[in-house]
């Protein structure tokens, strides 16, 4: 190219409108992530949850401290993710686990009976509390796969023995934390002992990432989602329902008696007042307001993930900048129906094909 036409070159500069060009591919670009951003069903719950921590780190200097932060990841949030990750499971394939909640009160007394009454070594009695849960959900999955009652039913029943079973064997009296089990304390989130306060949601941390893992990369997730979302094409395709489900019931039962560990170690406490009701439905209203199917066939650990937190920060932020939690309630229920409405609507857009 001969210098004339360089200059020319280099005169002309870009083309009329390039810039513009440029900038409404930028733009295009946003509102295509952005829309991408929003028809992910954790969008709204992670807006959410941004905001309200924003909102009480500012509204109160005593929010974003150690000592509260440790209480409301490790105290408050952690049980209820852990408690999640069971519910999404079992949700997504189209069941319910009301027993959880009974399980999490019964697994730490069977460690203290088993220490404190038959000698057992503190590591074994902490394995068989765990396998105490595994046999729960066999249990259960036995009542609803094999008998075919329906899961609500069928764990409604369960729940109930357990309780009777647990102020059956504790005379309904709280009792402390063996001093034999005080030294593995730290790992499950003993604060005393540990320091800092933060076993716990590690633990929680951990267990969301590799269940994330297993809903969406294997073929146990595949087949969980698949089972969820047509029971009978999932069954003509070869993949075994039965053990789907008895699977996840025994996974839920499992996080149950962990998470009764970490609660009895984090209070230094047995007492067969905490679990029950209240841990459970919290865990399905997180599991819900996560972007979780009632009807089974959709759902994400993640999303689970940030609804407990979205309860949990509700729950300790009213009560450091002083709000009574009487209408805590009120804006749970509220928030559960929302999504209940979110998700039906979602549901009935995404099979018109417009999202």
């Amino acid at each position: 190219m001969s210098d004339t036409a360089e200059r020319a070159a280099d005169v002309t500069g870009p083309p009329p409108g390039g810039r513009a060009a440029g900038g409404n591919g930028f733009l295009r670009a946003v509102r295509h992530g952005l829309g991408a951003f929003l028809r992910q069903r954790e969008a709204t719950v992670l807006v959410v949850v941004v905001a309200l921590f924003l909102y009480f780190t500012i509204d109160s200097p005593n929010f974003l401290t150690h000592p509260n932060m440790a209480n409301l990841l490790s105290g408050i949030a952690a049980p209820y993710i852990i408690l999640a990750i069971g519910e999404v499971m079992l949700l997504i394939c189209g069941e319910i686990d009301l027993s959880v909640g009974f399980v999490l009160t019964m697994s730490p007394f069977v460690m203290y009976f088993l220490v404190t009454y038959d000698g057992v070594p503190a590591i074994l009695a902490i394995i068989i509390s765990l396998i105490f849960g595994l046999v729960v959900g066999v249990v259960n999955g036995f009542l609803v796969v094999t008998l075919g009652l329906p899961s609500f039913i069928a764990t409604l029943g369960t729940s109930f023995v357990l309780y009777g079973l647990v102020l059956t064997t504790s005379h309904g009296e709280p009792v402390n934390v063996p001093a034999s089990l005080q030294h593995i304390g730290k790992f499950f989130g003993n604060e005393t002992t540990s320091g800092w306060g933060w076993s716990a949601f590690i633990w929680a941390v951990a267990l969301v990432a590799i269940f994330q893992v297993v809903l969406t990369q294997t073929r146990w997730g595949l087949h969980t989602v698949a089972v969820g979302g047509n029971q009978l094409g999932a069954r003509e395709a070869g993949i075994s329902v039965a053990r789907i489900k008895y699977g996840n019931f025994m996974i839920t039962g499992m996080l149950g008696a962990l998470v009764g560990l970490q609660v009895a170690f984090y209070d230094n406490t047995i007492d067969p007042a905490a679990g029950g009701y209240t841990y459970m439905f919290y865990a399905v209203a997180a599991a819900v307001l996560g972007g979780t199917a009632m009807l089974g066939g959709a759902g994400t650990i993640i999303g689970g993930f940030l609804g407990a937190l979205l309860l949990a920060i509700f729950t300790d932020g009213f009560a450091i900048i002083g709000v009574s939690a009487n209408p805590l309630f009120i804006v749970f229920g509220a928030g559960v129906l929302v999504a209940m409405i979110a998700n039906v609507q979602l549901g009935r857009l995404r099979e018109a094909g417009r999202t």
